[in-house]
């Protein structure tokens, strides 16, 4: 890998920057794989995922800075592990990881908190499902503007399976209509991406110092744009994954002047490998990743408060559509703590959402395009329920349904929606579970077995000789 001159001289006096160790790495480039348990998600058994149990992963090693973060020694082929589709693990980036970090720092107490957080620009949904995981009792509100991007974040939600989630569609000017809503807002910006040229060597072909300026100027605008939303006293980070300074100090001594924000330091072990910066005029504190100090590729973080006060913005109330009790009975029956939720329909397919954020959630539709919200339940035909895909992989699922436990060539077969050969002695609606997570429901028949997993989340590819 050759990288440009113009790059290389860019970075000279970029704190942790050290030109020869970077081209050495760049040249040379070791592919670093790692990924992030699910807290929540459990067997039917109750057990969650063991991953030094797991075959799929060689010699996993903890990640410093997330106590849910495990590097592998070498990467499996996700695609063919039953458990990645039962969305026991996210792969994600390690570096980006360390959001963990800023959130202890500024919720100690965290995962009792009910609070809002937005992340502004969430596709693919790594950090979004890290902010679930992380505010349990909280909601998480993952938007992305672009219309694919903001599909695949919708899939990753569904097989992350958290009921806390929402994903919507929208420009960053669209939250202006929400002042003062959210306690945590993250910023995870669209960069030049310099930090990716490991794994992205296409990042070359678009690099330039006028797309680091444009990148530069098209985050403050980002920025001010979502500002409004953000409470007083609350928190904003903001990340990207470039190198350059005038994406990241520049841009965090710009949030203090233009908006007033106090920056926050984020404790960080002198062993880490971590290198923490302090930008220019205000001496804001940064957090920069590179691959030639520590295992993950280039990142750089920071973290601010909102010490100015937020506008007051004032949602509609909409009236949710009235469930019947039988029908209240027959979703109860089917997903954990029932009481704990609220439901509302959708062509007459209830989806569940927590009851404390309901009527926010509800509102937040009048303001942007929601592409997703809580567990999508199914439908209530006779008194009877036909179940999604959604509650099977959701982490909110109850105990009371029939399961069948597939080997390994099975679950990858219903996987790929071929056809089930089976014999059982249970009937109708059924749980399919690989090691005991659950993958999707069959209905088995007197006579066959119907596949019923989702034609779009499908293996399409062939499976390798070596399994």
């Amino acid at each position: 890998m050759i990288i440009p001159d113009e790059l290389l001289e860019s970075l000279e006096g970029v704190p942790g920057f050290e030109r020869n160790a970077f081209t050495e790495q760049h040249r040379h480039p070791e592919a670093v794989t790692s990924v992030r348990l699910h807290p929540e998600k459990r067997s039917v058994h109750g057990n969650r995922l063991d991953i030094n149990a797991h075959e799929a992963f060689r010699r996993p090693e903890a990640i410093p800075w997330c106590p849910t973060g495990y590097y592998l020694s070498e990467r499996p082929s996700f695609t063919f592990d039953p458990l990645f589709h039962a969305g026991c693990y996210y792969v994600q980036e390690a570096s980006s990881m360390f959001l963990e970090q800023a959130v202890k720092t500024c919720f100690p107490d965290h995962i009792q908190q009910p609070v809002r957080v937005l992340d502004l620009c969430a596709a693919p949904g790594g950090k979004a499902t890290h902010l679930s995981a992380l505010f349990p009792n909280g909601l998480v509100v993952a938007n992305e503007v672009i219309g694919s991007r903001a599909g695949i974040l919708v899939e990753n939600s569904i097989r992350w399976g958290s009921g806390n989630l929402v994903v919507t569609a929208g420009d960053a000017s669209a939250f202006r209509n929400l002042e003062g809503h959210f306690d945590l807002i993250l910023v995870d910006a669209p960069c030049s991406g310099s930090g990716m040229l490991r794994k992205d060597p296409d990042v070359i072909g678009e690099w330039s110092l006028q797309h680091v300026a444009h990148c530069s100027k098209r985050q403050q605008r980002i920025l001010a744009d979502v500002w409004p939303a953000l409470k007083e006293g609350g928190m904003l980070v903001y990340a990207t994954c470039s190198y350059s300074k005038e994406e990241n100090e520049t841009i965090a001594d710009w949030i203090c002047s233009e908006l007033k924000a106090r920056t926050i330091r984020i404790p960080v072990s002198p062993d880490s490998g971590i290198v923490v910066s302090e930008s220019e005029t205000h001496g804001c504190y940064g957090y920069r990743f590179y691959p030639y100090r520590l295992k993950g590729e280039g990142f750089y973080m920071t973290c601010f408060k909102k010490t100015t006060p937020a506008g007051e913005s004032f949602l509609p109330l909409v009236k949710q559509a009235v469930v019947s009790r039988a029908d209240l009975q027959v979703l109860a029956d089917g997903i954990l703590q029932p009481d704990a939720w609220t439901y509302s329909s959708i062509r007459d397919e209830y989806i569940a959402s927590p009851v404390r954020h309901s009527s926010f959630i509800t509102s937040l539709k009048s303001v942007i395009q929601v592409k997703k919200t809580g567990i999508r339940i199914g439908k209530v035909i006779k008194n009877l329920l036909i179940p999604d895909h959604e509650l099977a992989v959701s982490s909110v699922i109850g105990d009371g349904f029939n399961t069948i436990e597939l080997d390994m060539a099975q679950a990858i077969g219903y996987l790929q929606k071929k056809d089930i050969r089976m014999d059982t002695s249970v009937k109708g609606w059924c749980l399919v579970t690989y090691k005991g997570f659950r993958l999707g429901w069959l209905k088995a028949m007197p006579n066959r077995v119907n596949n019923y997993y989702p034609p779009r989340f499908r293996i399409l590819k062939e499976v390798p000789s070596s399994l």
